[in-house]
């Protein structure tokens, strides 16, 4: 029996972040991943597949859309979705293979199949062909990762009624594509088939797109999709979804109570994740899980098996891969003995549609909630120089700072490279910075990052200088 310091269960961003900085730090490490490829749903079938088909689609948009008036001449542009979808695998096989090569570098021994608790610390591998084998490792991190959620009701066949792993793969634009879900997975999916020319119907059942993120955000967001020609049905309780063939239904009741029929030909069905826990044998070490699947951890992610730490999307919080990435990072270094810290507070959040939306601590309805003192400034993109040259102009900064003391509360985004530009916020609220702080910073001029300047400088006695 193969014995090692630490295993790791799933190779997502968590997992195999948590594998190198174990092996960094001189431990004997190995990875179990059930998928014959390793990067977990992130690189697979979740963030980076996804970028690579923003950006094509964001690409075709603006050629058929802004190119003249830039001056440049198009003749008989259309879509190819099959080299589309083509250069997307090809971006993943890369990622991953990026992912082989690292293990090789820091000596992590992968091992392929479904894992699961023998022990407290012994690990059968199963795979898909073969014998199953049994480790044994001193500690042991859970990094399964989650799954698209779906609703009671709702039988996802694949074909016509989809999550966002199918979605990813279509090899024709849909002429109508329905929606369940103002998220960012649904929003994301939807701008890139909006782009490229389908009929998209969003129905939430909050009243606001992006409902966990700051209202203003929403509905800035929303202003610009709809340029795009998506419609959002808000406030719409789904409760009933068919499928032929050819077609998908879709009723629903609107906030008077009245059913709407929807038809078209693919229902994407993107209501959110849920832990992947399913098979781990939990039971044989005494760990359970919530009513959502998610295992319970203390502060330092360890279980109820003091040797088993759980991180990603399988416990509480954010399903963020960076937020799994810190996670990794942590257990590994406390198991290691050093002291490390995360904030989860400023771990940011964003939502890759264009404009991009990226936020970072507290949002202006939680600081309400909190009753915490607070001031706001805003620019808008409108106002700033860059964004007009490139005409990217939908959206706006908002700052929100303490009454008194001005330190950053909450930074919020919605514009061109707001996802970039969210790590100047994390920065400057990591090490407690004012709203004057970043209002007295130097930014290049012309970048976008000025409008974060500008909005710093509104929070602070409304001294914006461009709007």
């Amino acid at each position: 029996m193969a014995k090692y310091d630490v295993a790791i269960i799933g190779s997502g961003p968590g997992g195999y972040v948590a594998a190198i900085r174990c092996a960094q730090l001189g431990m004997k490490t190995a990875i179990i991943e059930r998928y014959p490829t390793l990067g977990g749903t992130c690189l697979n079938v979740g963030c980076i597949p996804s970028k690579a088909l923003l950006d094509s689609s964001e690409h075709f948009h603006k050629a058929q859309e802004q190119f003249s008036e830039h001056g440049i001449k198009l003749k008989d542009l259309e879509v190819d979705m099959p080299q589309m979808i083509k250069r997307k695998r090809e971006v993943v096989e890369q990622t991953v293979g990026g992912i082989d090569f690292l293990m090789k570098k820091n000596k992590i021994d992968v091992i392929h199949g479904h894992g699961s608790f023998k022990s407290k610390n012994e690990i059968v591998v199963t795979p898909d062909k073969g014998e199953a084998q049994t480790i044994e490792a001193d500690k042991i991190i859970i990094a399964t990762g989650s799954k698209p959620a779906s609703l009671p009701f709702i039988k996802i066949d694949k074909k016509r009624i989809i999550t966002s792993t199918e979605a990813l793969e279509l090899q024709k634009v849909p002429k109508h594509m329905i929606i369940i879900g103002g998220g960012v997975i649904g929003l994301e999916l939807g701008s890139v088939y909006a782009r490229l020319g389908a009929e998209v119907t969003v129905l939430e059942y909050m009243d606001s797109i992006i409902p966990t993120m700051d209202r203003t955000m929403g509905k800035e967001l929303a202003r610009s999709m709809k340029k795009l020609g998506v419609k959002f049905l808000l406030q719409h309780k789904v409760k009933e979804v068919t499928s032929t063939s050819r077609q998908v239904t879709v009723k629903a009741d609107d906030k008077k109570g009245e059913e709407v029929t929807l038809k078209g030909d693919y229902c994407l069905v993107s209501v959110g994740r849920k832990a992947y826990t399913e098979g781990l044998g939990l039971e044989n070490v005494g760990i359970q899980t919530d009513e959502r699947g998610r295992i319970e951890v203390d502060e330092h992610l360890r279980t109820v098996a003091p040797h088993i730490y759980a991180i990603g999307d399988v416990i509480k919080g954010a399903m963020l891969a960076h937020k799994a990435e810190e996670e990794g990072m942590f257990v590994a270094e406390k198991i290691a003995g050093q002291k490390p810290h995360i904030n989860y507070l400023l771990i940011p959040n964003v939502v890759y549609t264009w404009p991009e939306v990226a936020s970072v601590g507290y949002t202006e309805e939680q600081l309400k909630e909190k009753d915490i003192d607070y001031k706001s400034g805003s620019f808008p993109f409108k106002a700033s120089g860059r964004a007009r040259a490139s005409m990217d102009t939908d959206g706006v900064i908002k700052v929100l700072a303490h009454k008194e003391t001005d330190e950053i509360l909450g930074v919020h985004m919605c514009g061109p490279r707001a996802a970039d530009m969210i790590a100047e916020a994390v920065v400057a609220m990591e090490f407690r910075a004012s709203a004057e702080d970043i209002a007295r910073m130097s930014h290049a001029h012309p970048t976008f990052t000025e409008a974060f300047k500008e909005a710093a400088l509104a929070a602070t006695d409304n001294r914006a200088l461009h709007v």
